[in-house]
């Protein structure tokens, strides 16, 4: 490279934030950190900014960002804080930005996923649910602002990783694309049992080291209904061209099947600084920190259909695409509640199902057709209100 990759880290002191930074600190001569990113976790982002320095850090709920400002202050750290949803906006179409890093969770994540497509970054997403939420709109952004968006899930990094540079070829080489699931913890429990299954339970996921919230859409399956999602707008498949299996052992993230039947998958340790390394250096390949394949310890690679009765979250994906514009925002919206709600001990783990199940079945998305940004996110709002109500209701 003839200049360094100038990047921010939108969700920095979480687990793909603090990776990426990982393998950014593998690079120094390569990469060079201008803004990082929380929501709340002040001691997290300040020892971020004491390492990296960046010019930016932008703190999105605004009571922390002054106790942030004081403690780099303190210790003579020249990083500007920037306070507010908007900030992350900004950060991302910031002219001396390159590439961002878009790690936020959750539907809050979209309004700086659109900025910094419109700009023409090269996007690194990790924030599935803006594709989610955002669809068409987000894609089109894409297409007009000249992005380069590289998907960092590690299912569709592989996917992305087994198809040609040029797009264009993509819709005459594949027959369809399987995506990979651990299963998570309850791969073979008996589905009778999963009422009772607690927060700490669902988080404990037996190969993956990840946040709270992905680790309960694991344990749901919910995860892979929105990489579904995500899937058929990266890759503009038809909903049936998408499948699902489980793989416990987490070696191969992904597989194309093409046209003539050929298989082609990325294999790799359960890492997620492999699809991190290549996003920060596609089209080349860096070092990732990542441990290699056993080759010889490797006892088996085996492959289960998805259960509907102990998964049934799964299967919403494809009733969401087939359902009016605007119901994978639905969905969405209704999980994140969902799970905020088990998280809190507030409802069951099957619940949370059955509130994304009522969420589709009772509420019309009422989108034109081709909505705003200020719609889809009025739309997340609506849907947000009305099933933390139904949750309210599961335990009054």
């Amino acid at each position: 490279m003839s200049s360094k990759l100038r990047l921010a880290v939108l969700g920095s002191t979480g687990s793909i934030g603090t990776s990426t930074l990982d393998v950014a600190a593998r690079h120094p001569e390569r990469i060079e950190v201008r803004a990082l990113s929380a929501h709340s976790r002040v001691d997290e982002l300040v020892a971020q900014c004491i390492k990296w320095k960046p010019r930016h850090a932008v703190v999105t709920d605004a009571s922390h960002a002054s106790e942030v400002r004081r403690q780099l202050k303190e210790q003579g750290c020249p990083t500007q804080v920037l306070e507010g949803p908007q900030a992350l906006c900004e950060v991302a179409a910031d002219p001396e930005v390159d590439a961002v890093m878009a790690a936020v969770v959750g539907a809050a994540g979209l309004p700086s996923c659109l900025a910094a497509a419109r700009t023409g970054k090269r996007l690194l997403l990790a924030n599935k649910e803006a594709l989610v939420v955002g669809g068409a709109v987000f894609m089109q952004a894409v297409r007009q602002g000249g992005a380069t968006l590289i998907p960092i899930d590690s299912e569709h990094s592989a996917i992305f990783q087994c198809l040609p540079e040029d797009r264009s070829t993509w819709a005459r080489r594949v027959d369809h694309i399987i995506l990979t699931a651990s299963g998570g913890p309850f791969r073979q429990r008996d589905p009778a049992s999963l009422e009772a299954v607690t927060p700490d339970e669902a988080c404990a996921h037996p190969t993956w080291v990840m946040g709270r919230k992905i680790s309960v859409d694991s344990a749901t399956m919910m995860n892979k209904a929105l990489e579904v999602i995500e899937a058929r707008w990266l890759f503009d498949l038809e909903p049936e061209r998408i499948k699902a299996v489980i793989h416990p052992q987490s070696i191969v993230h992904s597989m194309v099947v093409c046209r003539d039947q050929s298989v082609l998958a990325q294999l790799g340790t359960p890492d997620m600084r492999v699809p991190i390394a290549y996003g920060l250096a596609w089209p080349e390949r860096i070092e990732s920190g990542a441990s290699g394949l056993e080759w010889t310890s490797l006892k088996a690679l085996t492959f289960e259909e998805a259960d509907e009765r102990r998964f049934p979250g799964l299967f919403l994906s494809w009733h969401a695409l087939k359902g009016p514009l605007g119901s994978t925002a639905v969905l969405n919206a209704a999980n994140e509640v969902a799970v905020e709600r088990f998280l809190a001990g507030r409802i069951g783990f099957m619940d949370i199902y059955r509130l994304n199940a009522r969420a589709l079945e009772a509420i019309d998305p009422q989108l034109p057709i081709s909505p705003a940004v200020d719609e889809l996110i009025a739309l997340d709002q609506r849907v947000r209100a009305c099933v933390g109500q139904w949750a309210d209701a599961l335990t009054a």
